[in-house]
């Protein structure tokens, strides 16, 4: 009896090929454009030092440094773990791009209106400044669009990685839609005021809910990190998803607790 016939290793086609070198590139993209973002708001966190200023407000050197900083770390965060996501190559890499433009856009808009001395959001004095605030405001609606998709895509299938990174990877982007929705309720809630000519009110209207969209908006890499850590030490895999499941009680916790200060000075 002849030797059994083993099956040959697939081959990657040239088109495959090609979008997983597009998806590197992306990924590329993406990682030096967070890091750029991140040293923007470090930079002007320097430009503070020496100008001065308030560090509250409307109008503070404090924006540019919370979201440059802000951003660039969820840019890498995002490019990061969508790679545990069962999506298309060339569907990823899309919405990566997209997203990293955004991000961009976002923080670029923030830094010149601080530049400017006059406030990024819901500032609607001037053409100019009407244009850039509502410009931020449809690019806050991108990047719901943008991570919701993700957070479906982890939902619907599996993410992949070692144990306990499924968990982590859905609890993150669960806790990152409440960052959306604070965000988004936020945004819509000094645009009606603006409208409705409650300038000061408006700049003012945000302040309940910072906490709880800054505390929720990092979930989607802290838990992915804390997962990928631990699969790197020695422990047992029960007592690894043990430490998972408690620093996953903790975040839902702090988010819960911001939630609830929200709710009572909103």
């Amino acid at each position: 009896m002849g030797p059994v016939p083993t099956e040959a290793p697939a081959v990657p086609t040239p088109t495959s090929a090609t979008r997983a070198r597009g998806a590197r590139r992306v990924e590329r993209l993406c990682h030096t454009t967070g890091a750029l973002l991140v040293l923007s708001g470090l930079a002007h966190l320097l430009v503070f030092a020496v100008d001065g200023g308030p560090w509250d407000g409307p109008v503070s050197w404090r924006k540019p440094v919370t979201f440059g900083v802000s951003f660039g770390v969820t840019l890498i965060a995002v490019t990061w773990v969508t790679s545990y996501l069962r999506v298309g190559t060339r569907l990823r890499a899309l919405l990566l791009a997209v997203f990293a433009a955004d991000c961009v856009v976002e923080v670029g808009g923030i830094t010149l209106q601080a530049w400017r001395g006059v406030p990024s959001h819901l500032d609607m004095e001037t053409p100019f400044d009407t244009a850039v605030s509502m410009t931020l405001a449809v690019g806050g609606g991108v990047l719901v669009v943008m991570l919701t998709v993700f957070a479906v895509v982890s939902f619907r299938h599996r993410p992949s990685g070692p144990a306990g990174m499924d968990l982590a990877v859905r609890s993150g982007f669960a806790i990152l839609l409440v960052a959306l929705a604070s965000g988004a309720a936020m945004i819509a809630r000094g645009v009606v005021l603006t409208r409705t000519s409650h300038q000061e009110a408006a700049y003012h209207s945000t302040a309940p809910l910072k906490p709880l969209h800054g505390v929720s908006l990092h979930a989607v890499l802290v838990l992915p990190a804390l997962a990928w850590l631990l699969s790197r030490t020695p422990w047992s895999e029960p007592l690894r998803r043990r430490i998972l499941y408690a620093a996953i009680g903790s975040y839902v916790t702090a988010v819960v607790g911001a939630g609830v200060w929200a709710a009572l000075a909103y």
